[in-house]
């Protein structure tokens, strides 16, 4: 992206700042109306910083409960992390909010991975930390493997660590079946391994221990989770995301194929795949809580303007550019151009037929000042050797356009983003 400045966008925003934005006026009436309108809140940088939660969060949240701590209104926590099931998430939001949340209102940045029910039955590697074949397995897939095992297998794959090459080379390889796609759930603990055989995956047609080929290209199917170069996190500057790993692993592959990495399906924040996949979790609280009329518009709150901001502005435009919602096609295009999946259900069956035709008609997007993007905080002077001038750190194959990171709105932190909703609807609580 050429001729941006990050800088000038920050001072921009800064400027457009309205002090007032996030008061609500006057004394709450209480709840007269089905509201109209659903939450989609980031988590890092947003609800905590690390595991330290965010002072205006709990705050926040008691406005949106009532009394026997049930939500007024549908929520859901869409975040990009990708290393726990939604259990765990929910658990820990619920410790951290004070407030109770179920997994249901949980979408990590796996989640859409349901939808690709061809890639289920398939030999498919996986790679990413925490619980990764159990995630694999929750998602419906039932023959994944993982690099430390695909190591353990042919340990002569990794030899940049000096300690851990193998003094004895086994007499023949193990046998192992044909891997038939590569998952990225997150970021690995240990990079140079990770890549490595992933490279030798791309490179061999799904052999590892073979040599590699240029035959082998295009190479076997490629599906990401989480694209975010950065995240927030208790350190006061931003950490290395799944993005940067992303990004070395696009970088060797070009340098030694001199091809581009193409993927299957990019998932996260900003794909509307996951934008799409949220809006479907809002309709099923709406139908948990028996509304009568369908959320049509979303709010959603996040600290990043690569990704939440981005994001969010990009689905508002494709709600905004949705011809007909009656169609009896059911497929969901991935974000990245590179495929179609086939529509699958992970809660509702009776939504099947729904999912790629939602109900809500535009996706406002709120920016806070709590995590990477501060438009408040002191910027440099600019100048032409300002390291930041035209840096891009959405994905490379996400089109640039200034008006997707410009936010709807500008807040301190998610207390205010909820006052404002809440002014913006006409919507108050008794408490």
């Amino acid at each position: 992206m050429k001729g941006y400045s990050f800088l000038r966008a920050l001072r921009a925003l800064r400027s457009r700042i309205d002090p007032r934005a996030g008061l609500c006026q006057g004394e709450p009436p209480g709840v007269s109306n089905q509201p109209s309108f659903g939450l989609l809140f980031d988590i890092d940088g947003v609800l905590v910083r690390g595991k330290t939660p965010i002072p205006a969060a709990r705050k926040a949240f008691k406005k949106l409960v009532d009394d026997k701590g049930q939500f007024l209104l549908p929520v859901v926590f869409v975040t990009n992390a990708g290393n726990c099931l939604r259990q765990t998430k929910a658990t820990q939001l619920t410790n951290l909010l004070g407030v109770p949340i179920t997994q249901e209102q949980v979408m990590m940045s796996h989640s859409p991975l349901r939808i690709f029910k061809q890639y289920h039955q398939k030999h498919v590697l996986v790679s990413g930390q925490g619980p990764i074949l159990d995630i694999a397995k929750y998602l419906g897939f039932t023959n994944a493997i993982t690099v430390d095992s695909v190591r353990e297998r042919f340990p002569f794959l990794d030899m940049v660590d000096h300690t851990r090459r193998p003094k004895i080379l086994p007499s023949s390889a193990e046998d192992l079946p044909k891997i038939d796609a590569v998952i990225l759930f997150g970021e690995p603990i240990r990079w140079e391994t990770n890549l490595q055989i992933i490279i030798d995956v791309l490179m061999t047609g799904g052999y590892p221990a073979n040599a590699h080929q240029s035959a082998t290209r295009p190479h076997i199917p490629l599906l990401a989770c989480n694209m975010d170069l950065m995240w927030m996190s208790e350190a006061r500057s931003p950490r290395f995301g799944h993005g940067i790993f992303m990004l070395c692993l696009e970088n060797i592959y070009k340098k030694i194929t001199g091809d581009d990495l193409k993927y299957e399906v990019l998932m996260g924040k900003p794909s509307e795949i996951t934008y799409q996949y949220a809006e479907f979790l809002i309709r099923l609280q709406t139908a948990a809580m028996q509304w009568r009329k369908p959320v049509q518009t979303l709010y959603a709150i996040g600290d990043n303007l690569m990704t939440d901001i981005y994001g969010a502005n990009l689905y508002n435009r494709q709600l905004q550019q949705t011809s007909s919602r009656n169609s009896s096609e059911t497929f969901v295009q991935a974000a990245s151009g590179a495929g179609i999946a086939t529509v699958s259900q992970e809660e509702d069956p009776a939504l099947e037929n729904k999912l790629s035709f939602p109900a809500a008609t535009r996706c406002h997007s709120i920016l806070v000042c709590t995590g990477i993007s501060n438009p408040r905080a002191e910027v440099p002077a600019d100048t032409s050797k300002s390291v930041t001038e035209t840096v891009f750190h959405g994905h490379r194959d996400f089109k640039f356009e200034p008006s997707l990171v410009e936010p709807g709105y500008i807040v301190d932190d998610v207390d205010a983003a909820v006052d404002l909703i809440f002014k913006l609807e006409d919507f108050f609580t008794a408490h």
